[in-house]
């Protein structure tokens, strides 16, 4: 079962982002922290109690209309256990709203992989172009493309969620 992210879990938490992305898709240790204090944004845990691990986590955004998963993953420990289907598909369910996520661009057997792993549990890739822009000082922009749980989006509702994300997330305009 997901549960909110108690503070002394975080740096499990940084660890596995390490660990699970590129440098220039996540935000230094402070500035992923401070976070944690925004009133949209909250990170999900799924546990193994008995160890006091971190087996996955969903970090989240509920931007009005729909639901941004920032960053997922899963314990390398843990993966290939269909614990991150359970999670995704779970928590996208019970949200009630619109549910997306950035993949990298099929160029790679690796992200090609993924968006297979994210097809297989209902969501779509959406074909627009899109970039992440630079999450802290000194990273790069990154190109991605959205997902969305359940259903394709048109052009418009795309747009709607990018500028959303641009002005929410990552505060460019």
């Amino acid at each position: 079962m997901l549960e909110k992210l108690c503070l002394k879990e975080f740096d499990q938490i940084y660890n596995l982002m390490e660990v699970s992305f590129p440098k220039d898709e996540y935000r230094s240790y402070f500035e992923q922290k401070a976070l944690l204090d925004h009133p949209l944004y909250q990170i999900y845990v799924q546990k193994d109690v008995n160890a006091q691990v971190v087996k996955g986590f969903l970090a989240v955004w509920d931007l009005d209309f729909f639901v941004f998963f920032e960053h997922f993953a899963v314990n390398p420990a843990y993966r290939n256990s269909g614990i991150g289907s359970k999670m995704l598909v779970e928590f996208s369910e019970m949200l009630g709203k619109m549910v997306c996520l950035e993949v990298e661009p099929p160029d790679s057997e690796m992200a090609s992989r993924r968006i297979g792993f994210y097809e297989r549990n209902n969501f779509f890739f959406n074909e627009y172009p899109y970039t992440q822009p630079a999450l802290s000082k000194g990273q790069k922009p990154v190109p991605l493309f959205i997902m969305t749980y359940g259903r394709p989006i048109s052009k418009q509702e795309f747009d709607t969620i990018k500028n959303k994300l641009y002005t929410q997330v990552y505060k460019q305009f």
